[in-house]
């Protein structure tokens, strides 16, 4: 079973960047794919990127262009680079992990969640 922990969060303001962390128990290089998941307060959770385990990436269009997806594998541990920062980025951030391939922006189809970061950007 895989343990993940985010760090990273914190308040910017709009334009601003963050960087957030997502440190893995295990070796995930390969053989996981990872995703990044948002929870503005109130609503659903939305996927916003998938790293496959084969190194492919995929982006909601909301964050298409502003956050980046990557890995360190020496130190298992998955980034998400969030640049031009908006109000409405605002919220938990998770990172998930699910066996093998996937690209999928469901988040229901990763087992393995972190507890979250909170990112705050305000206007």
């Amino acid at each position: 079973q895989v343990q993940l922990q985010e760090s990273g969060g914190g308040s910017v303001q709009a334009g601003g960047s963050l960087r957030l962390s997502c440190a893995a128990s295990v070796y995930t290089n390969r053989i996981y794919s990872m995703i990044w998941i948002h929870q503005a307060p109130g609503k659903e959770r939305e996927a916003v990127a998938v790293l496959t385990n084969d190194g492919g990436t995929r982006y909601a269009a909301s964050v298409n262009g502003r956050f980046t997806i990557s890995q360190d594998s020496a130190k298992n541990t998955l980034y998400l680079q969030m640049n031009s920062l908006k109000p409405e980025d605002s919220g938990m951030y998770y990172c998930a992990a699910r066996r093998g391939w996937s690209s999928s922006l469901t988040p229901n189809l990763y087992n393995f969640s972190g507890q979250g970061t909170q990112v705050t950007v305000s206007s």
